[in-house]
């Protein structure tokens, strides 16, 4: 275990791959190409396995450098944790932050990030957008902000929004199906699903107090607003927010069906692993999102309907 890889040598590799060339990762780190190249040949040689692939064109990778990859990405990352615990004395804020967002429409997300990195000019943003739990301990990334029931084990979690799911459907669609007296009717129901933790289609929602029942969907998305104008468009029930579909349910456009039956609360919370040493930029992040108005959170959807219960840890 003595001939490990370098930090150098770490680096050299997930720049090349993150900059998708050797010339666009050696202007990245300020070295010049043959330095880059010697650097990713020594890993080669070190680990005894082919990283990449390099044509006239692009560079990809091996299954190998997939692997490593992943887990560079990780020690890069403590390596960037523990140099910043000792580098606070002049209280500036610095450094990448990699965040994992959901994919909300509306302006209020990225407001916040904008007001974030003006307040932080020396903050290098990196931010992925999608509905897959991205693994914060195992991605390299810092930090996630995520919404549904369940966040997690072995994360730290400060919860900013609470609200509740809720069934609805069309006037026109239950005048046309019938309504259902019991969350085992949906079986034959028309149902408008999202898929479990991003990753794959529901095939059970849960009910209040506990348990869950088994749907089956005729639309799957993981885009909760087609799924909501499906709903409108009178082609089934889904199981939705209350902040994206009260306002719609107050005017009498949907109808919420097996209240205190179906459903569960759930939050909008940013998740980060538990760390001795937490990078600055990511303490300050967190603290940013948690002070940040919740009126400004709250509009994260224009059509959000009555204000959900705020929360403060």
């Amino acid at each position: 275990m003595d001939d490990l890889p370098e930090t150098s040598e770490l680096l050299a590799f997930a720049r090349t791959v993150e900059a998708g060339s050797l010339s666009g990762a050696a202007t990245e780190l300020g070295l010049p190409r043959v330095t880059l190249t010697r650097r990713l040949a020594r890993l080669e040689a070190r680990l005894g396995v082919k990283l990449l692939r390099r044509s006239t064109r692009r560079l990809t990778l091996t299954d190998a450098g997939e692997a490593l990859y992943r887990h560079a990405r990780v020690v890069l990352a403590a390596v960037r944790d523990a140099d910043g615990a000792v580098r606070r004395a002049d209280g500036t804020v610095r450094g990448l932050l990699r965040i994992s967002l959901p994919p909300i429409p509306g302006g209020g997300l990225q407001g916040m990030l904008l007001a974030f990195l003006r307040q932080y000019p020396h903050v290098r943003l990196e931010a992925l957008y999608g509905t897959a739990h991205v693994d914060l301990v195992g991605s390299g990334y810092d930090v996630a902000l995520r919404a549904g029931t369940n966040l997690d084990p072995g994360l730290v979690a400060r919860t900013i929004i609470r609200s509740r799911l809720m069934a609805v459907a069309s006037p026109a669609y239950l005048a046309r199906a019938g309504v259902p007296e019991d969350p085992a009717d949906l079986l034959g129901h028309a149902c408008l699903v999202g898929f479990d933790r991003g990753e794959r289609p529901a095939t059970h929602w849960p009910q209040e107090g506990g348990g869950a029942v088994r749907v089956e969907g005729v639309i799957v998305s993981n885009e909760i607003t087609l799924l909501r104008d499906a709903a409108l468009g009178g082609m089934g029930i889904a199981l939705l927010p209350e902040m994206l579909v009260g306002e719609h349910v107050a005017a009498g456009r949907l109808v919420h069906v097996l209240a205190g039956r179906l459903g569960a609360r759930t939050q909008f919370a940013v998740v980060y692993p538990e760390r001795e040493f937490l990078a600055p930029a990511v303490r300050a992040f967190v603290d940013f999102v948690v002070a940040w108005p919740l009126d400004d959170l709250a509009e994260l959807d224009p059509a959000r309907g009555p204000s959900p219960v705020p929360y403060r840890p």
